[in-house]
């Protein structure tokens, strides 16, 4: 059986049910090194690739997608600050990417205080195909018991 995703990152899959996000942005930069001259405009050359960056934005309605837990399965990937491979729905790779940062703004709040609404950006930034010991190979469910962990040490210190 094929499961089809949006998007993969790693081992989690971008879906209704985990986090569809509604936006992809994506920012490449290449650079270029300027040399003065009298008389005429700067000499330019190139001289690498620079920072390429991709954004993901959306809403999560838990009744209906992916919630806080969602969100927190890519937050134990991105404390191992290991590089994932990010695979497009169409199989389109991307290459090598960390998770620099996730954002969620919860709204919409039932008695109990679950969020019936969740705005999201995760940050994405490429780097260079990593050591085979940075790369990020646990499985999901080393990501989930490192989220069972996370939960228990939450709750040890709120009580």
């Amino acid at each position: 059986m094929v499961i089809a995703s949006m998007m993969i990152l790693g081992q989690f899959l971008f879906r209704r049910e985990t986090v569809p996000y509604q936006q992809l942005q994506r920012s490449t930069e290449y650079k270029h090194a300027s040399l003065e001259r009298v008389g005429e405009r700067p000499a330019s050359q190139f001289v690498g690739l620079g920072e390429d960056r991709i954004t993901l934005t959306g809403t999560l309605l838990p009744i209906f997608t992916g919630g806080r837990l969602s969100l927190d399965l890519i937050r134990a990937m991105a404390k191992t600050g290991k590089a994932w491979p990010l695979i497009e729905g169409s199989l389109r790779m991307y290459g090598w990417y960390v998770i620099e940062s996730i954002n969620e703004t919860s709204s919409v709040f039932m008695s109990t205080g679950h969020a019936n609404k969740i705005e999201f950006t995760l940050a994405l930034k490429r780097v260079d195909k990593p050591d085979p010991n940075r790369m990020g190979k646990q499985s999901l469910a080393d990501t989930l018991n490192g989220y069972l962990d996370n939960a228990s040490d939450y709750l040890q210190d709120a009580l």
